[in-house]
């Protein structure tokens, strides 16, 4: 049996759906269904049960999960980088999870879990050493310290345990967070509505839309979960990204032509689409100054000592397959939950 936390959410049932294709269907889901628009992501998988966050971990300590547990996926958290209570951030990004950290060692069960890129702020330099970690809110000092916390239990670990700091993810399964949902998906539902993209104007030095970041595809995310299942004597904390940042401006670029091939017209460079006013640049938010990451580029060498040798998606192939796999065929709905 497998256990995925935040199952029903983004990476989650991503990782669910991936466990099915393996031919795994013995799959316990825990998740918080008081936001039940996340129950589509998990319609066309395979479970075994369905747990509230609130119950799983009493379950578990008191041996009433049935069958031999074989590994957990933890991605449940608050994920909301805005989020102002820290209490609450801290109850369900760091005490939970070291509640279930400690339950998986002493049940000697392996232990995948999601940690962030948030954990170093400003940087510019994003590898997995404690020098270059400075969150620049709670949500990232959540992880940040949860990672802390797994580096002293490693060295006397009995158990697999795996922390993946996420760089910017996008792809299916992730309509339902609606204004934290990834950029290509907010590009995508902003041009389908109005015929425009909107990026941040300039900030911290970049030109307008020039701001950079490490998006990867939940192709990939799903892949490296899977890599450490299957390497269950690998233990640490790795990035997951792709090793190249690129500009919102790509991801802008890539929605829009992934739609007008789709829809029979020719392709558009930049320069085209901000003189149509396709393009069209906003203020950059208030709040988010001094909180936001300008620029951010995994490195990937930690991840690659540990013997992962996958390609990752550019931003050009997987929006592509991300617009027509589940954005364009199912704009309507994506509309209608971004309009909500």
């Amino acid at each position: 049996m497998y256990v995925v936390t935040g199952g029903a959410g983004f990476i989650g049932a991503n990782l669910v759906k991936a466990l099915n294709d393996r031919g795994i269907d013995d799959i316990v889901v825990v998740d918080n269904l008081e936001w039940a628009e996340k129950f589509k992501n998990l319609v066309d998988c395979e479970i075994a049960d369905f747990l509230d966050k609130r119950d799983f971990l009493s379950l578990l300590e008191a041996g009433q999960l049935r069958g031999d547990l074989q590994a957990v996926f933890h991605q449940g958290a608050c994920s909301d980088t805005t989020e102002q209570n820290g209490r609450y951030m801290m109850e369900n990004n760091y005490e939970y999870s070291k509640a279930l950290l400690y339950l998986c060692q002493e049940k000697r069960i392996p232990y995948i879990y999601a940690s962030s890129a948030s954990v170093y702020g400003a940087g510019p330099v994003f590898r997995e050493e404690r020098e270059h970690e400075a969150p620049l809110n709670v949500y990232g000092y959540s992880k940040f310290l949860f990672d802390q916390h797994v580096r002293r239990i490693l060295p006397r670990k009995t158990a697999q345990i795996v922390g993946l700091r996420y760089f910017n993810v996008y792809g299916g399964r992730e309509q339902h967070k609606r204004r934290m949902a990834s950029v290509a998906f907010q590009f995508f539902n902003q041009y389908r509505d109005n015929g425009q993209v909107r990026p941040f104007e300039g900030s911290d030095g970049y030109g307008d839309g020039e701001q950079q970041r490490d998006f990867v595809s939940v192709e990939d995310v799903v892949d490296i979960n899977l890599f450490f299942l299957d390497h269950p004597a690998k233990s640490g904390i790795f990035n997951v990204g792709t090793g190249r940042g690129q500009t919102f401006n790509d991801v802008a670029m890539a929605v829009v032509n992934s739609v007008r091939r789709l829809e029979g017209q020719q392709a558009l460079a930049l320069k085209q689409l901000q003189q149509r006013g396709i393009i069209k640049y906003i203020d950059f938010p208030g709040d988010l100054k001094g909180k936001y990451q300008s620029f951010t580029q995994a490195d990937m060498s930690t991840l690659r000592g540990a013997g992962y040798a996958g390609d990752f998606l550019t931003v050009e192939e997987g929006v592509d397959r991300y617009v027509q796999r589940f954005l364009y065929t199912g704009s309507e709905s994506a509309r209608q939950t971004a309009a909500k």
